[in-house]
């Protein structure tokens, strides 16, 4: 458990992401990944509701020197797997089931805005619509993640 003096030892990655300072007691202990990390993504809201998060095209590009495909996909599914994992709350976790998109404009150069909105939060399932735009606004893709909820397993002794 962590006191609220001190730090977690993923502090200073969660800061470097913009994760809101209530959200490090549950982040603190496991971090916010090292693709998240690795692909620049940086948070600007999160919420079960509505989850927004920007990602630089430059480092995340395919040979053809666009923003790779699966990088859309690796913004979409890490937006909508931290609100569904929000909406779980204590005691519960989120496992993807499903994840689709759709790519409607190239990007190869400047910042991708991901903005997950919630279709669905059930006990059991979430879904959530997720939005990636170029910084004139434009959609440059569309996802959608599934996530199921369970109950995480009971600590031995």
């Amino acid at each position: 458990m962590m006191d609220n003096f001190t730090p977690g030892p993923f502090t200073e990655e969660l800061v470097t992401a913009g994760i809101p300072e209530h959200l490090h007691e549950w982040l603190g202990a496991l971090g916010i990944g090292a693709l998240v990390v690795k692909m620049g993504i940086h948070f600007l809201e999160m919420s079960p509701e509505r989850s927004v998060a920007t990602m630089p095209v430059e480092g995340n590009t395919q040979v053809a020197g666009i923003l790779h495909g699966g990088a859309h996909v690796v913004l979409a599914e890490t937006l909508g797997s931290f609100a569904a994992g929000m909406h779980a709350g204590a005691g519960r976790h989120a496992l993807g089931i499903e994840v689709s998109a759709t790519h409607h404009r190239a990007i190869a150069a400047g910042t991708v805005t991901g903005t997950c909105t919630a279709i669905h939060l059930g006990r059991t399932l979430t879904t959530h619509e997720i939005v990636m735009t170029d910084e004139q606004g434009r959609r440059l893709s569309t996802a959608r993640i599934t996530n199921m909820l369970r109950e995480n397993a009971p600590s031995g002794p």
